[in-house]
């Protein structure tokens, strides 16, 4: 499919033609046509796939179609972006583009004096690009009216509810009529962005493209450990080494960043630093020191370099790992665009490995130990249908097997074992069994099954018996032990406890019994773990 296919304008086809573009991207050719039906779109697509392109240019059609009026314009249209740069970015497309035609828009953002922007409010205009702040700022000072709104682009509606906009975007809403068409953008559609777009959207047409992993596969990743302190040595040398014409080193803080930014100068590479925290005025000086040639290096933090568009970016560095593995990719995916080859280098401190193998896990890739390089994993890749495992891939699963076939059979070999009961620690599977151990409950000798309850209980009846018997001599017989005891202390010695069943007194059947009854499997059972022990 060409742009000759898409049914744009003459003023539009000639506008892309001067940019060199021929083929449009797949999320441009699943999104144009649709949008120019008038239908709402609900798109999911990365940085760096055209996406800008692909609302814009069928927002500047339908705007060239609509009739108009006498007195001053007033906005048709309004893209709602996150950063300053991307709303820069975007208003860059809509002048390229809208060219050939009489439509007019601007661009009004925070941090600079809102004095000019007003000024081209004023003069009328056809669409607006904004961020969520100043838009609101200027509407609360009877600047902006939404009242005429016809076409809505919410962009980057993932990197909004990050940046904490939600909350703008939910008082912006309402101001907008209920008879418009919306166009929403996000990279990513996490359950509150999918709730967002439910209460905007009415029956969208869905456009998916190229899923994150799926993007960065023109990039060669590679990864080089080094600590902290090492880092700053190791991105002079490399840089001295490649000769890119432009290089995006990313940190994690904006303080990194003014760091790294002294780290090269000194080393005499000219850099650049930007982050939230630099003036909208020193921002865009460096943007077009880094687009001209004049700094080869621009040092960067993630909001910041959201909306940075460079066409041939051959080199990404991330001087830190970020600690959101989407992060990664959104930062290569600034190199390797439209098809062209990039390279992204990590740089990764021990305290950043988990960082690393979360970012491994996000993007199915693993790293080559000798190389540094990093590709796809190989048990991520499928197996071809109908092809019969080999031996070493099964042999793991024959020990396996193997091993649960020795664990069963002792067990079904054993006598009087019930399943799944623990032996004593120390006793190999195969060993007798301790005697006297427990089962059930009941004593057993070797090789022999326990007796019934009726037996068992026997001896018992007996003993019962037997002190029935016996209770009329219990009176003498301790009137006997009290007349040996006076004995014993008359003669000054005590016989041992022993003699005390020679006497044949009728406790002795009694007592001799009791250490019998008290005398269990239990202790046959400790005697069998502790004794394997001593030596």
């Amino acid at each position: 499919m060409t742009f000759q296919e898409l049914n744009l304008i003459e003023p539009l086809k000639r506008a892309v033609a001067e940019k060199g573009y021929t083929t449009p991207t797949p999320i441009q050719q699943q999104a144009i046509p649709p949008a120019l039906e008038g239908r709402d779109l609900m798109g999911c697509a990365q940085t760096g796939t055209g996406k800008t392109a692909a609302f814009t240019l069928p927002i500047l059609q339908l705007l060239a179609a609509e009739p108009r009026t006498k007195g001053r314009r007033t906005i048709k249209a309004l893209v709602l972006t996150p950063t300053r740069e991307l709303a820069i970015q975007i208003d860059e497309c809509c002048r390229d583009y809208a060219r050939y035609t009489d439509i007019r828009h601007c661009v009004i953002f925070g941090g600079v004096n809102q004095r000019p922007q007003v000024d081209a409010l004023q003069r009328g205009i056809d669409l607006l690009v904004a961020t969520p702040g100043r838009l609101l700022d200027l509407i609360g000072q009877g600047y902006v009216s939404l009242a005429d709104i016809r076409f809505f682009v919410l962009d980057e509606a993932d990197r909004m509810l990050d940046m904490g906009f939600i909350h703008d975007i939910r008082r912006i809403l309402p101001l907008l009529p209920r008879e418009r068409q919306t166009l929403f953008f996000s990279a990513t559609m996490p359950d509150d962005i999918v709730k967002l777009a439910n209460t905007m959207l009415r029956n969208p047409a869905h456009v998916t493209v190229t899923p994150p992993a799926s993007v960065v596969e023109t990039i060669r990743q590679s990864v080089l450990f080094a600590e902290k302190a090492e880092k700053r040595t190791l991105l002079a040398s490399l840089l001295r080494e490649r000769p890119e014409s432009s290089v995006l080193v990313f940190s994690r803080t904006k303080h990194g960043a003014d760091r790294i930014a002294r780290i090269l100068t000194k080393a005499g590479i000219e850099g650049r630093a930007i982050h939230g925290d630099k003036s909208q005025g020193a921002r865009e000086r460096a943007m077009n020191d880094f687009r001209s040639g004049a700094c080869r290096v621009l040092i960067a933090t993630d909001i910041a370099a959201r909306g940075i568009d460079i066409s041939e970016l051959p080199l990404v560095i991330n001087y830190d790992l970020p600690e959101v593995p989407e992060t990664y990719v959104h930062r290569i995916g600034r190199t390797g665009r439209a098809g062209r080859d990039g390279q992204a280098i990590a740089f990764c401190s021990e305290e950043e490995r988990p960082l690393l193998k979360d970012i491994l896990k996000l993007t199915g890739l693993e790293l080559d130990p000798d190389s540094g390089e990093l590709a796809p994993a190989q048990n991520s890749r499928k197996k071809p249908a109908g092809k019969k495992p080999d031996t070493a891939q099964t042999g793991g699963q024959k020990q396996a097997e193997e091993k649960r076939a020795a664990q069963k059979q002792p067990a079904q070999s054993q006598a009087g074992q019930r399943p799944g009961r623990r032996k004593p620690q120390g006793q190999a599977p195969g060993d007798p069994k301790p005697q006297g151990q427990r089962t059930g409950g009941k004593q057993t000798p070797d090789g022999q099954q326990p007796q019934d309850k009726d037996a068992a209980a026997r001896p018992a009846r007996r003993r019962n018996r037997n002190r029935g018997r016996q209770k009329p001599d219990r009176q003498n017989a301790a009137a006997a032990n009290t007349e040996r005891r006076q004995d014993d202390r008359k003669s000054g010695s005590q016989k041992p406890a022993r003699d005390k069943r020679e006497t044949g007194s009728p406790e002795a059947p009694r007592k001799t019994q009791a250490p019998e009854k008290k005398k269990s499997g239990m202790g046959s059972w400790l005697s069998g773990i502790l004794r394997p022990g001593r030596k």
